[in-house]
Order: structure tokens, then C-alpha cells, then sequence
């Protein structure tokens, strides 16, 4: 099919793959959701959260034990999953979404599934780095960008009792990585993205997911009609969380980074020490 497609469109196409499959936990799980949703009825044996949980826990494992992930790459879906059932437990205690459905796999309210959603983002740009080849640069000071994700982080929790101060954080993202380039590789090419304007495109992606979940019913925000879309304000809470979530990657896989800007012949020599490192065959 490559062979008869033209460059351009044969380059779309294994583009959308390789995002799928960098993707393909957090597709498989917003599966199990809609498939659970569909099926589901109060003579199930179990309860439909607690399934959830066992299908998340089920892929992760299959997921390591097939090597479609790295050991490096469970690391930073551990710190999503304890990052993010913190925040649900408290979001959900501020009164901010609800989790309408019984379950015993709770805690404090919270099925122990939604921590598997935000690790699937985590999983997604983890495995994104390494199919793609990603490099980031020039990257501002790495303490600079732990400093913007603690508060991002923070700021989620404050706004409810402080001034929220996510306009001041919007305007932080841009200026800090305004000269970010992510670089990354198609076959034998090379492209560049700014990296703002890949977490504002990634950030509609998690948006719509995140209606797919509130219209099945596995979430619901407060004061959400029955079929409502979320919130467009939600847009902007998933850019800012994107930043936690690439700091949180950045934090654990250091490779990818570097203080200057990157030239095509730097990712060509990397691939050719990648190559002499590579184990031989045959």
C-alpha cells in the first residue's frame, strides 16, 4: 500500500499508526469503558467499576509481560497513577465530578480504575518519545520546568480555597517552551512541532475522550445534563495537566533533551550510535 500511495500521503498514514499504537492503552481502556457501558445491567455478577479495575490491571501487565513496554516506561505510568488518584480523591470530595456507579474497588469514593486514566497518558507519551525517535530542543533548564509542573499541579487544589491562577500558568507554558521544538521521525524523515502547539492538539484529543467517559456515564461532572458535552474550559485544565504529565515523563527519560537547539545531523548520529549499540541477528 506504501508503494502506491505518494510520499506525503504514505508519511499520514504511518503517522496516524505510530500514534495509535503509542496510544494503544489508553484506546484499549476507553474500549473497556464504552464495551462495559454497552453491555452492562444490574444481574452482572460484579460491578461494572470493579471490572474496570481488572482490565486496567490486565493490560498493564500483558503490556510488560509482551514488551510493549519498558520497565522505565511502568515507572512513570506508577508516579500518573499516584499522582492522579490524589487528585481524583480530592476533586471528587470538592464536589467537582462524581463517580455515579457502585463498586467495591474504591478508595474514598474513587474507583481505583481513574488512576489507569491518567497513566494512559503517561503510557501514551512515554511510548510516543520512543516511537518516534522524539527529541526536544532547545529545552529551558530542567528545574525551570518542575517549578511550572508543581504549581500547574498545585494549582488544581488551591483554586478551590485561592485565586485560581491558570492564566498566569497558560502564559508560563508558552514563554518557557515557546523555543521548544519537539522533533521527531517518519521512516528516514525528520519534522518539528512546537511543542505548545503539540500539547494544545493533544489536549483536544484528551477532551474528546473525556466526553466519550461523561456520556457513558462513568463520570459526571457537577451540574452536567444527561449528554451534555463537557465544559470547553476543561480543554485548557487538560493543556495545563499535559505539562505535568510531559515533566513527569522528562523527569524519569532525560535522554530525549537538550539545551541546544538540535540539528537534523544530531538525530542522524544518535541513530547511528543507536544502531552500533544494537545487538546482531541472523
Amino acid at each position: 500500500m506504501r508503494a502506491r500511495l505518494p510520499g506525503w500521503a504514505a508519511e499520514l498514514v504511518m503517522f496516524a499508526l505510530k500514534m495509535g499504537w503509542s496510544a494503544i492503552f489508553g484506546i484499549c481502556l476507553l474500549l473497556a469503558i464504552i464495551g462495559t457501558r454497552a453491555i452492562w445491567s444490574d444481574a452482572m455478577p460484579v460491578y461494572r467499576y470493579d471490572l474496570l479495575v481488572v482490565v486496567a490491571v490486565g493490560l498493564q501487565a500483558a503490556f510488560l509481560w509482551l514488551g510493549l513496554e519498558t520497565w522505565e516506561e511502568a515507572r512513570v505510568i506508577l508516579l500518573f497513577h499516584l499522582t492522579g488518584t490524589a487528585m481524583e480523591i480530592f476533586k471528587v470530595h470538592a464536589g467537582s465530578w462524581s463517580y455515579p456507579e457502585p463498586g467495591l474497588l474504591k478508595l474514598y469514593g474513587v474507583p481505583l480504575f481513574s488512576g489507569f486514566m491518567y497513566a494512559s497518558v503517561g503510557s501514551f507519551m512515554a511510548r510516543t518519545i520512543r516511537v518516534f525517535d522524539m527529541r526536544f530542543a532547545p529545552f529551558p533548564p530542567f528545574w525551570t520546568t518542575l517549578v511550572l509542573a508543581v504549581a500547574i499541579y498545585v494549582n488544581f487544589f488551591s483554586h478551590h480555597f485561592l485565586p485560581d491562577i491558570r492564566l498566569g500558568l497558560f502564559a508560563a507554558t508558552v514563554l518557557l517552551f515557546l523555543r521548544t521544538r519537539i522533533w521527531y521521525r517518519i521512516g528516514d524523515n525528520l519534522y518539528w512541532m512546537p511543542l505548545p502547539l503539540a500539547a494544545f492538539l493533544s489536549a483536544i484529543f484528551l477532551w474528546i475522550a473525556e466526553n466519550i467517559g461523561t456520556m457513558t456515564g462513568t463520570w459526571v461532572y457537577s451540574g452536567q445534563a444527561r449528554l451534555e458535552l463537557v465544559s470547553l474550559g476543561k480543554l485548557g485544565s487538560w493543556y495545563l495537566l499535559l505539562y505535568v504529565a510531559f515533566v513527569t515523563v522528562t523527569f524519569v527519560v532525560r535522554r530525549p533533551l537538550s539545551r541546544q537547539p538540535l540539528l537534523r545531523s544530531d538525530l542522524a548520529t544518535s541513530e547511528q550510535r543507536s544502531e552500533s549499540r544494537a545487538p546482531a541477528t541472523g
